[in-house]
């Protein structure tokens, strides 16, 4: 009992710290139909803000203008947002989206096509191993073709599967710009509220975690959102330039994947490949030049520049996190984990490194 009370007593805040993080996302997994909406709205804030900061900045206030300022900045940046969403959905997505269900609705056969165009151009390199190895690569490619059309419709079922489309879901969203315009209005009022829950020297810890928060986290929503844009109009410019068929779409789904770390997009550039094995087998090689020319231009410039140094994980940990992700909630669990994990540990040194200090300073003193 002793040792199990002084184990207790020196490692409670690491308990509590567990404790907590349990708690609160077994309360949005609970809860994740009613508070999706809201989640995207708070993200969107999160992204607005600093635009309606720097505008707020560089427009004078005077007289009446100072307290209505910040209202019409909100509705100029709704109108310009839902103009320019109006304007890309009619010229843009619809294509994206047509070109989209047709990849989807034909995966399977552009797959199974894809995989025996493939495998009549190993014919000639197959005619020089032994029967027996021929017969292992016949079947380690179908095998695999099988695998990656399942681990797709999979992934993304189950993660659809984690997005109820019920009532309560529908209504959020209806209600989501509302939410977003007291949001950015009352921004700074709701911070000091909630900060003005805890005492004066928690509140300071609440603060030092936020800013944890708002360095890992945020800075990676910002950095990958920028990344995947990029990533999705350099694909679409090069298959563009091929006359690929499904261009839009399979850039999109390019970007997508850029955010699954380190496999996203090779998963993305196999799944074009084996497209273009089906559709245009001729232009296989130029669009593998093209995704490997992105792939060189991504990890030389991109990355470095717009993420830089926003996760600090080794890649064996993240390669160990992703299939742990898929099967706690598919493809939302691949793209999120990773984030998710390092937010954690940079909160727990938080807690480990300020508070720990304070109690052991107190302790002596």
């Amino acid at each position: 009992m002793d040792t199990i009370s002084n184990i207790l007593r020196r490692n409670w805040r690491l308990i509590l710290f567990v404790l907590g993080v349990i708690i609160t996302f077994a309360l949005l997994f609970i809860f994740r139909g009613v508070l999706f909406p809201f989640v995207c709205g708070l993200v969107l804030a999160y992204l607005l803000y600093p635009i309606l900061s720097w505008l707020e900045r560089k427009l004078p206030g005077h007289g009446r203008w100072v307290s209505f300022k910040r209202i019409s900045l909100i509705i100029l940046i709704f109108v310009v947002v839902f103009t320019l969403a109006g304007l890309l959905t009619f010229y843009v997505i619809s294509g994206v989206v047509s070109s989209f269900l047709i990849l989807v609705q034909n995966a399977p056969q552009y797959l199974s096509e894809g995989l025996k165009t493939l495998q009549d151009w190993l014919q000639s390199f197959r005619q020089w191993l032994p029967p027996e190895i021929q017969k292992q690569v016949v079947e380690a490619i179908q095998e695999i073709g099988a695998a990656l059309s399942s681990a797709l419709r999979g992934a993304f079922t189950k993660g659809l599967s984690y997005i109820p489309a019920t009532f309560t879901l529908v209504l959020g969203f209806v209600s989501l710009p509302i939410f977003l315009f007291y949001v950015l209005k009352d921004s700074e009022r709701l911070i000091n509220a909630f900060y003005s829950t805890f005492p004066p020297q928690m509140a300071r810890h609440v603060k030092g975690i936020v800013s944890v928060l708002d360095r890992v986290l945020g800075r990676w929503i910002r950095a990958q959102l920028v990344l995947s844009v990029s990533v999705a109009v350099l694909c679409f410019i090069g298959l563009a330039a091929l006359g690929i068929q499904l261009a839009p779409a399979l850039a999109v789904f390019q970007g997508i994947m850029e955010f699954i770390p380190i496999l996203g997009p090779w998963i993305g550039g196999a799944f074009a490949v084996i497209v273009t094995l089906a559709t245009a087998p001729e232009k296989t090689v130029w669009v593998i030049v093209v995704y490997l020319a992105v792939q060189l231009l991504e990890n030389t410039l991109l990355v470095p520049r717009i993420q830089g140094a926003y996760m600090r994980m080794h890649p064996a940990i993240i390669l160990v996190l992703l299939p742990l992700g898929a099967y706690a909630a598919g493809f939302w669990g691949i793209v999120l984990v990773v984030p998710l994990v390092a937010t954690i540990v940079e909160i727990y040194r938080y807690v480990h490194q300020n508070i720990g200090t304070e109690e052991s300073q107190q302790l002596t003193g």
